[in-house]
């Protein structure tokens, strides 16, 4: 497939692309979504609304908050590999997490979604030609590629997979 010159990455969205800069764009998406689901697996359901702060999201709505980012990332690429040039408003995380209905599911359920979701989401840039890869449009008040922008999928699971293990599994 190919890879991405992270100095052509813009702002906030550069931080996720630094997790996974190194790798080919599908490595990239295979491997944060294998290690994310491997992790899941390995929760016992009862921890599932476990926080390590008060005002910190639990595991199960950092989940939905995943899945919530990847699905508005990769809906962003779509437009832009489409020719698309209508600049793409950002969106408030803190608004979509409580909407996420996330306790009222099971962590196997949300394993199976992240799965579905991130074979979705390789299909798609599987089928994008080069060309469409380097297709850009304005996301957030930024320029970015559609490539970048699976970059930046990839990189902000990987971001979460490493909190995971700092903050969340510590029992």
């Amino acid at each position: 497939m190919t890879t991405l010159n992270p100095e052509t990455v813009p702002g906030p969205f550069r931080n996720y692309v630094e997790y996974v800069k190194d790798k080919d764009i599908l490595q990239a998406l295979r491997q944060s979504g294998w290690q994310t689901a491997e992790l899941i697996r390995n929760i016992p359901e009862e921890k599932g609304e476990h926080r390590y702060g008060p005002d910190k999201w639990s595991i199960k709505e950092v989940l939905c908050h995943m899945m919530d980012v990847e699905r508005v990332f990769i809906y962003r690429a779509l437009r832009f590999s489409r020719t698309d040039k209508t600049p793409l408003e950002g969106f408030d995380e803190n608004t979509y997490a409580p909407e996420a209905n996330a306790h009222s599911r099971t962590l196997a359920q949300l394993a199976r979604e992240i799965e579905n979701l991130r074979a979705s989401t390789i299909d798609f840039v599987t089928s994008c030609t080069p060309e469409m890869l380097e297709r850009t449009g304005m996301a957030n008040g930024y320029e970015i590629s559609v490539l970048a922008l699976a970059y930046a999928t990839a990189g902000h699971e990987t971001h979460h997979y490493k909190l995971f293990k700092e903050r969340y599994i510590t029992w």
